[in-house]
């Protein structure tokens, strides 16, 4: 089966701090260069092989998240798609809870940082497969949990769903195998 297919659950946003609009209070300060910090969170995100242990990759994602967070301060409550570029998917969400979303929700669910679906520091560019392979998979989960979940009867669930966490559990790659012999039955 095609690896690219198993990259990437969820990690729809395309673009993080590449900012769409900017206040006029800010635009003095944008005006500025950015100095360059190489060893800074963003020149470093996660390219999608990597190994690091868990913990590193989630501080890494906190990290990522509360620059992001910072950067659109007093903008978090407008919908993302104006405060963003670039965004195709959760447009009207409010931005603040959309960078929530892509740490705790989907990238947590993968086990992965920012760095899997975006180019770090240019977060709305289209060059790495998992972004669109992230798209599809929600548009998937939506189907699933919209369209053929509400019509399985006797669900003991007054909203069932699907979601990243579902089939990948904190891994990259779904479980396929839950591995060892099956449990007794009693």
């Amino acid at each position: 089966m095609n690896r690219a297919i198993h990259l990437s659950l969820f990690l729809t946003l395309s673009s993080l701090p590449a900012l769409a609009q900017t206040p006029p209070a800010a635009q003095q300060q944008q005006d500025k260069p950015p100095s360059p910090t190489p060893a800074s969170p963003l020149a470093t995100a996660m390219a999608p092989a990597d190994n690091r242990p868990a913990a590193e990759i989630a501080a890494e994602r906190d990290l990522l998240m509360n620059q992001i967070l910072e950067m659109i301060k007093g903008r978090e409550s407008e919908p993302a798609e104006s405060v963003f570029k670039n965004i195709l998917m959760m447009k009207g969400a409010p931005a603040g809870r959309l960078v929530r979303m892509m740490n705790m929700g989907f990238a947590r669910s993968l086990g992965v940082s920012c760095g899997h679906c975006h180019v770090p520091g240019e977060w709305e560019k289209e060059d790495k497969p998992q972004k669109q392979i992230a798209r599809e998979m929600m548009a998937m989960s939506r189907t699933i949990g919209g369209e053929i979940l509400p019509k399985i009867k006797n669900l003991r669930s007054e909203q069932p769903a699907v979601n990243c966490t579902t089939c990948h559990r904190g891994q990259l790659k779904p479980a396929l195998d839950l591995g060892g012999p099956p449990p007794a039955a009693k």
